[in-house]
């Protein structure tokens, strides 16, 4: 990501680069907005598994956020298969 600030993101060459992992054809390619609108996604999904992964050490009286904390979070975050639960949104969404 760059920078630290609330402008902080992923590269457009970085995510165009995850995305072609994945692409069966070579030859796929993928606009500018597209790229744009999921480094923006990328960015949503890391900020809020840090503060899941926060929040979950803070119930377990951690001082710092470990991976034991993120791997908690983790299935919220993916939609754990089989599992019931409904995410909820956090205090202060709309």
């Amino acid at each position: 990501m760059e920078g630290a600030g609330a402008g902080a993101g992923f590269r457009k060459e970085l995510v165009s680069r995850l995305l072609h992992l994945h692409f069966k054809d070579d030859k796929t390619k993928v606009s500018g907005d597209a790229l744009q609108l999921t480094a923006e996604l990328l960015k949503i999904f890391v900020v809020e598994a840090a503060v899941r992964g926060v929040r979950q050490a803070q119930a377990e009286d951690a001082l710092r956020v470990d991976v034991e904390q993120l791997e908690k979070v983790l299935p919220q975050l993916v939609g754990e298969r089989g599992s019931r639960r409904q995410w909820r949104c956090p205090a202060g969404c709309p």
